[in-house]
């Protein structure tokens, strides 16, 4: 019988300027592992994506992430006190609870990429 075991699972994000997305993410609280002038490997702990010296419009404004933790709160603090929507003119909301029983939260990146940050909610 064939292995059919999956190892990973990475995303290529748009970015419409590089350096600033490179800087936006590694603010946001990725690590860069490497990066290329076409390519950026950012990961923390075990979730990774890959920042593609890309964009187009219609794909960028399209493109979401959900990235699922174990404390959004301390997510949204961190941001917050980074002030990444001050020095990079994005919009960040307030984490709330969702109908798909989740608390999160929106972050849009320099390039319009929308991330939602959440974590599992006990309230169903």
């Amino acid at each position: 019988m064939a292995n059919l075991t999956c190892e990973e699972l990475k995303a290529y994000v748009p970015a419409k300027d590089y350096p600033l997305s490179i800087a936006f993410y590694q603010q946001m609280g990725f690590e860069l592992a490497w990066q290329s002038p076409e390519m950026a490997y950012f990961y923390h702990g075990d979730c990774s994506f890959l920042l593609q010296n890309f964009y187009n419009p219609d794909h960028a404004n399209n493109f979401m992430m959900h990235l699922l933790v174990a404390d959004v709160n301390a997510w949204y603090t961190q941001l917050q006190n980074a002030g990444l929507a001050q020095k990079y003119g994005v919009t960040i909301t307030e984490p709330s609870l969702q109908p798909w029983h989740m608390i999160d939260f929106v972050v849009y990146d320099p390039s319009g990429v929308l991330w939602r940050i959440g974590q599992n909610s006990e309230s169903a």
